[in-house]
């Protein structure tokens, strides 16, 4: 069976349950607890989920795309098939429309058409996120040099959060910031995300640095250990209640299914050597067993 549907299940339950209805800047509620904490140890388990499908390969091209590529271009990802960032881009023109919740005269909320410019010279990305904040700090490099030559240091940390360049990015990112640590010879994780979407972005977001933290384990001669994951508004969008409520009884009336393995080209040995085309074909699931998709409407 797999853990990581017990403690997904778990946390979805604790949100319908405990949960607060709150507004957001989406237009769409969201019931919501302020904090949360997972825990994996990828000695034992890979985790992806098996009470709903979860793509492995549009999940690991998103997470190529920042930390390989360190790109910000969407149509890197269009190219490949993956139009998880479609909602973000940047049209020709150097704009971004959308439709949030902003206070009126008065104060309140109020659904309204948003528009913001960002320059030509910034159409079919997603501004000063995400990947383009790896390039300019140099952070996947940084911190593969600290694993191989300093893996003793405590001062590993890559944060995609860097207040200068908030103004100018389509969306901040929600995962801002990982540490790492190797502890007799076991490469470890702590991840932060501020703002987490539980039925579409968690699951998603998991498997892809449980991925990255096994790519860096192989290429830097260290053994994939354990995974944790801090939540700060942990919430399903009012919208999403229902097919969440399908995942849940799925678990239920039939548990789940047994975790598959991960597999990694064993021939690469440099983290950007890993292929990033659309067939991904480093990077394999051996004996994933799902119960089938679920459809969650996204919120911009």
């Amino acid at each position: 069976m797999s853990k990581w549907d017990e403690d997904y299940i778990a946390l979805c339950k604790k949100i319908l349950a405990d949960g607060v209805e709150v507004v957001n800047r989406t237009g769409i509620n969201t019931v919501k607890l302020p904090s949360y904490h997972l825990h994996f140890d990828l000695r034992e388990e890979f985790p992806v989920l098996t009470t709903k499908q979860l793509f492995i390969r549009q999940a690991v091209l998103e997470m190529l795309w920042i930390y390989q590529a360190q790109s910000n271009d969407v149509r890197w990802l269009k190219d490949r098939k993956v139009n998880i960032w479609n909602e973000w881009e940047i049209d020709e023109a150097g704009f971004w429309t959308a439709e949030q919740m902003l206070p009126d005269e008065n104060g309140a909320l109020k659904k309204t058409a948003v528009r913001r410019e960002f320059g030509k010279e910034w159409a079919h990305t997603i501004g000063t996120a995400y990947g383009w904040i790896v390039k300019k700090f140099g952070l996947t490099q940084t911190l593969i040099d600290k694993l191989q030559n300093h893996p003793e240091d405590r001062r590993m940390v890559m944060s995609l959060w860097q207040n200068d360049y908030l103004a100018t990015a389509v969306l901040p990112s929600c995962v801002w910031s990982s540490e790492w640590d190797v502890t007799d010879g076991r490469l470890n994780a702590w991840v932060h995300q501020r703002s987490c979407d539980v039925p579409l972005g968690l699951p998603f977001n998991v498997t892809q640095y449980a991925t990255l933290l096994c790519m860096l384990a192989q290429v830097t001669g260290l053994t994939p250990g354990t995974l944790d994951w801090s939540i700060k508004d942990a919430h399903i969008y009012v919208n999403q209640i229902e097919p969440i409520r399908e995942q849940i009884k799925r678990f239920d009336e039939k548990g789940s299914l047994p975790a598959p393995k991960l597999w990694l080209n064993p021939e690469v040995r440099d983290f950007f050597s890993f292929d990033n085309s659309a067939d991904c074909a480093d990077v394999k699931l051996i004996g994933y067993e799902h119960m089938g998709k679920i459809a969650f409407p996204i919120a911009q």
